[in-house]
């Protein structure tokens, strides 16, 4: 298709940009050289988070079990904002004064004067293993889009997806994704604000008997479709809600913060991501309830949930406009698989691959060139790649599945370490280690033992991480006087913003 082409051309030019500009160095290559405007940082944090579920699985979620699963939005908006509010600044300003820290590895072992590397190393295993798990649910989002809107084999759309992205941060590193994401944050607002609305002014009839009828159909609860409390559990609205938690701990969002400009331009991305985000959940949302509505009719039949966005819009428009459509959908997986494909290459390069070649402090001197680690960079891109690839096999995979699980880990393995490391001075070393580790284990225990029907997992993992670093923080030595200093330095700049 036509916009299909444009799309792939528009990615693949900002990718041999990016080459030419910023991948000189590690500093370059993994983080834009801390240059990224606030425009381009939130658009790509928001992008880079969303993913294939904003367009496929929430609508799906939606359109399966009810207005209720829109907890799942509410808790993000809040724990976005939370997240530019606690970490943003502070985080913006420590990496730079602790060592010019490029990865969220990086930053815990700086923080803490880790000499023996140890939580630089679990730290970047955590992000290798939940990314590859993260990463191959986009790519499973691109194989059902191939095989949904393209008629194309369920293989091939993996394939095709993967093989894109690739080619773009293999090329243009760190500043290539963040393009992109910004084009494909753009793409993605206005797919989902133009496919509910021309959906509900579609629709004929009575718009509450139709959902009614597929209330009926499914053997759902009277006013589950369209009720946050109808049909739902406390714990449910609990669960739901915490994903909000998961922000603080996202390497692939947090390093955003790391890479932008300045300080003094976080609020600007703060309220640019915020808007971004309310607008296309928002859009998500009624993209699902509606749907519900649309195939209610005999007339319609949906085989999968999660692809009610794609067959509204080959319903509704011309094959032109669908088109840029399916841009927007690829858009919103690609952005994601992008970034995630970067955090993780970097901590193989940059966190392991340096670290025990030797030279990844200033007590040992480099022996790695700056020239290197974007080489092995640039093959971790390709190996992951292929892992997740490997993993996305299975068409019958749940996309919003696979993501809440990766974003229970890094919710629970990072972000108690992540905030108690930047507001609380007396966390020590022994502390991080310790909430990392448990916040980890408990979510991998905790789906293990079936656990995550009852109770999402984020929850018990967030707690038990943060019990962890707190207790074990208080029971430890904590950090040196010239780590107060800077933390203190970096307290004062965030204050300022």
């Amino acid at each position: 298709m036509i916009a299909l082409a444009i799309y792939f051309i528009a990615m693949l030019a900002i990718g041999f940009y990016a080459w030419r500009k910023s991948t000189a160095d590690s500093e370059g290559y993994l983080l834009g050289g801390r240059d990224l405007g606030p425009a381009v940082t939130a658009l790509s944090a928001g992008a880079s988070d969303m993913s294939g579920w904003l367009l496929m699985g929430l609508p799906g979620a939606i359109f399966l079990a009810g207005f209720n699963q829109a907890w799942i939005g509410i808790g993000l908006v809040i724990g976005a904002y939370l997240n530019y509010r606690l970490v943003a600044p502070r985080l913006r300003t420590y990496t730079e004064i602790a060592g010019d820290a490029i990865t969220v590895p990086d930053f815990l072992e700086e923080r803490y004067h880790d000499h023996s590397h140890t939580l630089r190393m679990i730290s970047a295993l955590v992000i290798i293993v939940f990314f590859t798990l993260y990463t191959s649910s986009g790519m499973v989002a691109g194989g059902k889009l191939a095989e949904s809107a393209l008629g194309l084999p369920y293989t091939t759309g993996v394939y095709l997806t993967a093989g894109v992205v690739v080619i773009y941060v293999v090329l243009g590193g760190f500043l290539a994704v963040s393009l992109t994401d910004f084009v494909q944050g753009v793409l993605m607002f206005i797919a989902l604000v133009v496919v509910p609305i021309t959906a509900y002014t579609s629709l004929g009839g009575d718009f509450s008997t139709m959902i009614a009828t597929a209330e009926a159909n499914r053997q759902l609860a009277p006013g589950a479709l369209s009720s946050l409390f109808e049909g739902v559990a406390p714990l449910a609205i609990i669960s739901a809600a915490a994903w909000g938690l998961g922000y603080f701990g996202q390497p692939h969002i947090i390093v955003r913060f790391m890479a932008i400009r300045s300080v003094k331009d976080i609020p600007t991305a703060r309220r640019i991501n915020i808007l971004w985000m309310v607008g296309g959940l928002i859009g998500a949302i009624a993209t699902g309830y509606i749907g519900a509505a649309w195939f209610a009719q005999d007339a319609y039949a949906l085989k999968d949930s999660e692809t009610v966005f794609i067959m509204l819009s080959r319903i509704l428009f011309h094959p032109f406009i669908y088109g840029f459509v399916l841009a927007a959908i690829l858009a919103a997986i690609m952005s994601t698989i992008s970034s995630q494909l970067l955090v993780t290459s970097s901590s193989l390069a940059e966190d392991i691959y340096h670290t025990l070649k030797g030279g990844s402090s200033a007590e040992d001197p480099p022996r790695t060139s700056e020239r290197e680690i974007v080489t092995v960079s640039r093959i971790a891109v390709v190996v992951v790649a292929a892992v997740a690839g490997l993993l996305a096999m299975n068409p019958e995979s749940s996309i919003l599945g696979l993501v809440a699980n990766a974003w229970a880990g890094f919710g629970a393995a990072f972000g108690p370490v992540i905030l108690f490391s930047l507001l609380w001075k007396r966390t020590s070393r022994a502390g991080a280690l310790a909430g990392m580790i448990v916040g980890a284990l408990t979510v991998g225990l905790w789906i293990a033992a079936g656990l995550s029907s009852w109770l999402y997992e984020i929850v018990p993992g967030f707690i038990l991480s943060s019990l962890a670093t707190w207790l074990v923080s208080l029971g430890s030595p904590g950090p040196t006087a010239d780590i107060d200093m800077q933390f203190d330095a970096a307290a004062a700049a965030a204050k300022g913003a």
